[in-house]
């Protein structure tokens, strides 16, 4: 009898101890990561396209008649070339209004001319200067009494000088032939005989460079000021980056930018030359109007990297705003809104800890930890409306 009770007191100890386990409250299964240093970079991320720096738009100087431009895209074309010819219309050239006008161009280039030489002189005068100030600068940072960094600047003016010349030389150039074709309209205009045959009208090439565009190709009737061409020089581009204007204001200009997936292998590295103060509004591809803003990108990769890339390539730009090698970060899942502030919850010793953090700088992924955490503590990631103060858990495998 003895044996029977103390058997069924056992089977009653363990009903009641198997209910009790069943219904006692498991440890939540979390996400668990470590917190640790790493660098950490804010970026902003934009589509552009790269384009010709100096651009010339071939236009006809009067109205005519064009022959048919034999040119194609990427063919080389000298300084001087002849890039179309026209054949002007009688009457226009014989005309008194038109003979005036072309007196007022010759007028008009002939001071463009003026300006562009003194615009040549002031800038080999700078030259000079900046040749002549790196020279003293170089040979005081070889004994030591200036930072390298003054030197560097000192070449960079110079380098800027030198390129500002040679554009002021271009220039001139461009005023030179403007003013032959003005003045051979001019002579045309003066001695062609009423109902004569009229002399052809040559459209030469400012500079040396390469066809981009042929806009009127076929022979045809084309009036003053039509397009004929576009010629560049394609190895010298830059990148054109359409950007929100939110994010516009956060780029500043010598930030480093990261140009990703433009074809080829690796990353190209750029730094922004300019930032546009005027804005513009563009429709998304949703209709939503979006304030834009224009941010060009120079090249500081070797040309050897990128020579492949031609006029209106596309590419992706990312703009460096901040970055730091060695931040204190987690990430930005574990972060959740608490008392007008972030807090995460801390694993400590199998229960989650409600901890407030002070947060700085942040990217998509990764938030930076100013306060509140020390490194190797781990907090639970993506935390759901279970996870409270004090709950048992256990990082989930």
């Amino acid at each position: 009898m003895t044996r029977a009770r103390l058997g069924l007191l056992l089977l009653v100890l363990l009903l009641a101890g198997g209910l009790i386990y069943g219904f006692l409250p498991r440890p939540l299964a979390v996400d668990v990561v470590e917190v640790g240093r790493a660098p950490l970079a804010v970026t902003v991320e934009e589509e552009g396209r790269t384009r010709v720096m100096e651009r010339y738009v071939i236009a006809a100087p009067v109205s005519g008649y064009a022959r048919r431009i034999a040119l194609k895209v990427g063919d080389p074309v000298a300084a001087g070339q002849v890039l179309a010819v026209l054949e002007p219309v009688r009457a226009d050239a014989l005309d008194p209004r038109s003979r005036a006008q072309a007196q007022a161009q010759v007028n008009a280039a002939e001071a463009a001319l003026a300006a562009a030489r003194e615009n040549a002189r002031v800038a080999e005068a700078e030259a000079r200067l900046a040749s002549q100030d790196l020279a003293r600068i170089e040979r005081l940072g070889q004994e030591n009494f200036i930072a390298q960094a003054a030197v560097d600047q000192a070449r960079t003016r110079w380098s800027s000088s030198q390129a500002a010349r040679q554009a002021a030389e271009h220039q001139v150039n461009v005023a030179r032939y403007q003013l032959d074709t003005a003045r051979a309209l001019l002579t045309r205009a003066a001695t062609l005989p009423s109902g004569g045959a009229g002399e052809t009208l040559a459209v030469r090439s400012p500079v040396t460079a390469r066809v981009l565009k042929v806009v009127h190709e076929s022979e045809g009737t084309v009036a003053a000021g039509q397009p004929l061409l576009e010629i560049g020089n394609p190895e010298a581009l830059e990148v054109e980056v359409e950007v929100l204007s939110t994010s516009a204001v956060r780029i500043a200009p010598k930030s480093r930018v990261i140009l990703d997936r433009w074809g080829g292998e690796g990353a190209l590295q750029g730094t922004v030359r300019r930032v546009e103060p005027a804005g513009f509004t563009k429709i998304s591809a949703l209709g939503v109007e979006e304030q834009r803003v224009r941010v060009i990108v120079d090249f500081t990769s070797p040309r050897e990297l990128w020579q492949r890339l031609g006029d209106g390539y596309r590419v992706e730009a990312i703009f460096v705003v901040w970055e730091d090698a060695d931040v204190l970060q987690i990430p930005t899942s574990a972060l959740f809104r608490h008392d007008n502030g972030w807090a995460v919850f801390v694993l400590e010793d199998g229960r989650a800890r409600l901890r407030p953090v002070s947060i700085g700088q942040r990217t998509g992924l990764r938030a930076q930890v100013l306060d509140g955490l020390k490194p190797g503590e781990r907090v639970i990631s993506h935390p759901d409306d279970k996870v409270k103060d004090g709950a048992r858990v256990r990082p989930r495998a």
